[in-house]
C-alpha cells in the first residue's frame, strides 16, 4: 500500500489535530484521506454527514497512551478525501466498498469500530464481508438496521428529500454544515472555530455534494434503495458475538428516538446515556473514549484466553 501525502491544513486546523495523515487510493480513482496517532490494537472511528475525522480529535486526545492505533478516515465526499460530484455514486454500498478496501490496506484485524451517524451502517457494512476483522464495535447516535413498514422520516431527511429547495439550502446556504450547534445539547461545543473547522471542507460550492447525497440515502419510503444494505447491516449485526457497547446523546434532535431500537439490535449491551445532542464526539468524549478502553479491555482477555481443545 502506497501512502500519498495529504493536503496542507490552515493552521488553525492543524494545531487542533496533531496527528499522522495521508492519502491512499481506495478504487474508482478516489483518494481516502486518513489522520491516525499510536500504536496497538486497531480502533477504526468513521464519522457521519456533514463532518470528517476532526469530529474525533477529542477522543483520540483522551485514548492516546493507551496502546490503540486510533484511525480517523474521511468518508469520500468528505473532509480532505476526493469529492467526487455525482450525486449516484453515494451510496451505502460505495461508501463500504471504499472503506472495506482502506481496512484491507491498512490489514486492519480485531479491529474495534467506533461509528455515529452515517458512520453506522457504512462503517459496519465492510465487516459484512469480513467478520473474521471485526473484534469490538462501540456504537454512538446512529441507525444499523432498515426501518418498519409505518415508518415516519425525521423532518430532516423528509426535507432533504425535497427537489430543488433541498439543492438550494444545501449547496448555496449551505446546510447542514452551518447549522451543526443546533443538533447539540451543549451548542456552544460547535462555535468558533471548531464549526469554522467543519465548514471548511465545503467552502466550495462545486464540493457540497456530499451532504445532501447523504442526508437522501436515508430511507424516505419502502423500497428506497438503502434498504438491502441496511438489512444486511442488521443480520450482521444481530450475530455479532464481540464486545459490544453504546454511548447516545438523548438531546439529539435527529436520532435520538433510535436508542430503544438499537440497542435491541445489539443485544441489549452496556449503554451510557448522556444530555449530549447528535455530534456527541464534542460533547462526552470522554464517556466514549471510556466505552472504548472497556471493549478492548474486553477483546484483549478474550483473546489472550487459550482455544479450548475440541474433544
Amino acid at each position: 500500500m502506497e501512502k500519498l501525502p495529504a493536503p496542507d491544513l490552515p493552521a488553525w486546523i492543524a494545531k487542533e489535530v496533531p496527528f499522522t495523515r495521508y492519502r491512499v487510493a481506495v478504487g474508482d480513482g478516489l483518494h481516502m484521506h486518513v489522520m491516525e496517532t499510536g500504536r496497538g490494537r486497531p480502533v477504526l472511528m468513521v464519522h457521519g454527514n456533514p463532518t470528517w475525522g476532526f469530529l474525533y480529535r477529542k477522543v483520540a486526545m483522551c485514548l492516546q497512551g493507551q496502546g490503540l492505533r486510533l484511525i480517523m478516515p474521511d468518508l469520500i465526499g468528505f473532509g480532505f478525501s476526493d469529492k467526487p460530484r455525482d450525486f449516484s455514486v453515494h451510496s451505502i454500498r460505495n461508501h463500504s466498498k471504499w472503506l472495506g478496501s482502506l481496512i484491507d490496506q491498512l490489514d486492519l484485524r480485531a479491529v474495534t469500530l467506533v461509528c455515529q451517524d452515517w458512520g453506522g451502517a457504512i462503517g459496519v457494512h465492510p465487516f459484512t464481508t469480513r467478520q473474521d476483522r471485526l473484534g469490538a464495535m462501540v456504537v454512538l447516535n446512529t441507525v444499523l438496521d432498515a426501518p418498519s413498514p409505518g415508518f415516519k422520516p425525521t423532518a430532516f431527511h423528509r426535507f432533504s428529500h425535497m427537489p430543488l429547495v433541498s439543492d438550494f439550502m444545501f449547496r448555496v446556504l449551505p446546510l447542514p454544515q452551518a447549522a451543526l450547534h443546533l443538533a447539540q445539547g451543549d451548542q456552544s461545543t460547535i462555535r468558533g472555530n471548531v464549526a469554522r473547522a467543519y465548514r471548511y471542507p465545503f467552502r466550495h460550492i462545486r464540493d457540497r455534494v456530499a451532504p445532501l447525497a447523504t442526508a437522501r440515502m436515508a430511507v424516505d419510503r419502502m423500497g428506497h434503495p438503502s434498504i438491502p444494505a441496511l438489512e444486511e447491516c442488521a443480520d450482521f449485526v444481530r450475530g455479532f458475538n464481540g464486545p459490544r457497547a453504546m454511548v447516545w446523546g438523548r438531546r439529539d434532535p435527529i436520532l435520538a428516538r433510535a436508542l430503544k431500537r438499537t440497542k435491541a439490535l445489539l443485544g441489549d449491551p452496556p449503554v451510557t446515556e448522556t444530555q449530549a445532542g447528535h455530534f456527541l464526539q464534542e460533547e462526552v468524549p470522554d464517556e466514549i473514549a471510556a466505552a472504548v478502553l472497556d471493549v478492548c479491555i474486553q477483546l484483549s482477555r478474550a483473546s489472550a484466553q487459550p482455544a479450548k481443545k475440541q474433544a
